[in-house]
Order: C-alpha cells, then sequence, then structure tokens
C-alpha cells in the first residue's frame, strides 16, 4: 500500500519554501508589526492623556507618548517599505543527479 506522499512528491520535508511564507516569517516583518502595534499603542496614549499636566510636568512641557508613538510608527513603515524594496530572494534547490 502507497502512502500518500509518494504519489505527491511536493510534500514532505523536500517541499519547496514558499516565498509568501518566508516573506511572512521574515525577521524585519516581525520586528516592522511590533513597532506598529507598540507605535499605535503609544499614539492612542498621547492622544488621551496628552493634556495631562502632570504629565507634561513629568517631560518636561512634551507629549512623550505621542513623539514617541508617530516616530515608531515611522520606523515601522520604513521596515515595511525595506520588506517590499528588498525582498528576500530564496536560494535555488540544487539539482538532484
Amino acid at each position: 500500500m502507497s502512502s500518500k506522499s509518494e504519489n505527491h512528491p511536493d510534500h514532505g520535508t523536500d517541499a519547496p519554501v514558499s516565498s509568501t511564507a518566508a516573506n511572512l516569517f521574515d525577521l524585519r516583518s516581525v520586528i516592522a508589526l511590533l513597532f506598529g502595534v507598540y507605535g499605535i499603542v503609544l499614539l492612542v496614549m498621547g492622544i488621551v492623556s496628552g493634556n495631562d499636566p502632570e504629565n507634561l510636568a513629568k517631560t518636561g512641557g512634551t507629549n512623550l507618548n505621542l513623539d514617541t508613538g508617530i516616530g515608531m510608527l515611522v520606523i515601522g513603515a520604513l521596515f515595511v517599505l525595506w520588506v517590499y524594496l528588498r525582498p528576500l530572494k530564496l536560494a535555488a534547490p540544487e539539482q538532484q543527479d
């Protein structure tokens, strides 16, 4: 009795890596996602508590949450741009003799 993997050589350990999966789990994508999520959280916190005189006194009169959130969103966008401008190039599988 033959197994399904014998009928479909693309399944198993010798299957080629999907370029979509490789780009999705690219470290740059993960870092961009983290910067984006934390940037949104800080941006919302900066908008919500931006006029609180107690927080402004602690930071010298600047809304640090808002400024940092915007900065983190810009850095996250730069990482996304980097992923799209220079995508991963998968190594070609070696020819079997």
